[in-house]
């Protein structure tokens, strides 16, 4: 049977886990997701009681659910640091407030499991999508993506919702060339996937904005731009591509 790690990144969340991690186990511990599943808290570097709660959780739902503390701060990196160490067949996160309904997961999954994708991304842009946010924030993720698309002539919808998921080959061979470790790994994550060619899947979803959230605007868009001219500058995937051929 095909596993899946579910990896929730956290910083500073010790009043958002009781909460969306006892949805989730319930969620994937359900008749709407018949495969074997794991839910890892990937804790990078928080200084609240996050690591006490995460561990109170952890025992609490044993097997399957595990606590990991990673001391450096980035999403980007605590992704890096669970991905790869992950002995499942397919690897993913999703964002601890759990913004993008659940309903998505399970095809989102089976794209990977048995769709013959290599990459499932949650799009808000796709035409069935139903979405509850600010324009200000349409406007920037459409701009975004549009710019992207402008660049690097990718196919994928929206590189930024926090609701993804890879094979564990796919993810052994992107990960290590990913440089960001912040909230740009996940544009990054998808460049390299499609340039090196495999196949990004877009899967409508539910998605409610956050109105606690951490992300800070100016400082990602900024992040955003230069990453995206160091991947237009450096192109990694030339290079990546020609190993993979020689293997």
């Amino acid at each position: 049977m095909t596993s899946v790690d579910v990896v929730v990144p956290v910083y500073n969340e010790e009043r958002a886990l009781p909460q969306s991690v006892p949805v989730l186990r319930d969620f994937l511990a359900g008749p709407d997701f018949p495969l074997d599943w794991r839910i890892v808290i990937a804790d990078n570097a928080s200084t609240d009681n996050t690591p006490a709660v995460g561990k109170e959780l952890a025992g609490a739902y044993s097997v399957h659910v595990e606590y990991v503390r990673i001391e450096r701060k980035g999403r980007g990196f605590a992704l890096k640091q669970t991905w790869l160490a992950s002995p499942m067949d397919i690897v993913s996160y999703m964002d601890v407030d759990l913004s993008t309904g659940l309903e998505a997961f399970p095809p989102l999954i089976g794209a990977i499991a048995n769709g013959g994708y290599d990459v499932a991304i949650g799009s808000r842009l796709a035409s069935q999508s139903e979405i509850t946010r600010s324009l200000k924030r349409r406007v920037l993720t459409r701009g975004y993506n549009t710019l992207i698309k402008a660049m690097f002539g990718t196919r994928f919808s929206d590189a930024q919702c926090g609701f993804k998921a890879v094979s564990r080959e796919a993810a052994q061979k992107i990960v290590p060339l990913i440089e960001d470790n912040n909230w740009f790994f996940d544009t990054e994550l998808l460049i390299l996937a499609e340039k090196m060619g495999y196949r990004v899947k877009d899967v409508p979803v539910k998605w409610v904005e956050d109105m606690d959230t951490r992300v800070k605007i100016a400082a990602t868009v900024t992040e955003d731009l230069r990453g995206l001219l160091r991947l237009r500058t450096g192109r990694p995937w030339q290079r990546a591509n020609g190993k993979l051929k020689n293997d």
